[in-house]
């Protein structure tokens, strides 16, 4: 059962990231500050979600929580800092949008970097854990997704449509046949065991 608040007294956000694994686009991250009584039946880690129901729960997260913000850090921040950097960079940019400032930060995962001086807790598999951890994980999902297919419309050889920049077979094969695009992560195994 996913539990709507850790500490019943502290103004606290939920954050998750979407794209860490893939091998092409930014990485995008959400927090979310939920109401104590929030509930939502539906409401999972986003990845045991259908596409239509993400999309339906993004509006909801959106109109029920009481702030939210996504954060994004770019291919050539990727590049520069590394994945794990840059997710909390995202993560970060995340927390920056929210007009209350949280007094407590859920992190899904095991690692973060601390923001100025909030607490904040990792959990592992958070998103099936904390209500507020899955509402950021449908926000970051969604809205890169959003990002992924603006990106398939200029480069639609590498069908991002479909595999969003994930490391499928299709899309080792299309930068095999294609080369790389400027939204690649250079810094990542893009081709896995062949030769550009």
């Amino acid at each position: 059962m996913l539990l709507p608040w850790l500490y019943e007294e502290l103004a606290e956000a939920g954050c998750d990231e979407a794209g860490r694994g893939c091998l092409a686009g930014s990485v995008y991250a959400a927090a979310v500050i939920l109401h104590k009584d929030f509930r939502n039946e539906m409401l999972n880690d986003s990845k045991q979600l259908s596409e239509a129901q993400r999309y339906f729960l993004r509006d909801v997260i959106e109109e029920e929580a009481v702030a939210w913000g996504v954060g994004v850090a770019t291919v050539e921040e990727i590049d520069k800092m590394n994945i794990l950097n840059a997710s909390f960079l995202a993560m970060h940019r995340a927390i920056d949008q929210l007009y209350i400032r949280p007094e407590h930060l859920l992190i899904d995962g095991n690692r973060f970097r601390k923001y100025d001086d909030i607490p904040h807790t990792t959990i592992i598999k958070g998103d099936a854990k904390y209500l507020s951890i899955a509402a950021a994980s449908v926000l970051a999902k969604t809205y890169r997704d959003d990002y992924m297919l603006q990106l398939h419309r200029q480069f639609p050889v590498y069908r991002w449509n479909k595999n969003k920049g994930y490391p499928t077979e299709a899309h080792r094969q299309s930068i095999s046949e294609y080369g790389v695009s400027p939204y690649h992560r250079l810094t990542f195994n893009l081709l896995g065991n062949r030769s550009l």
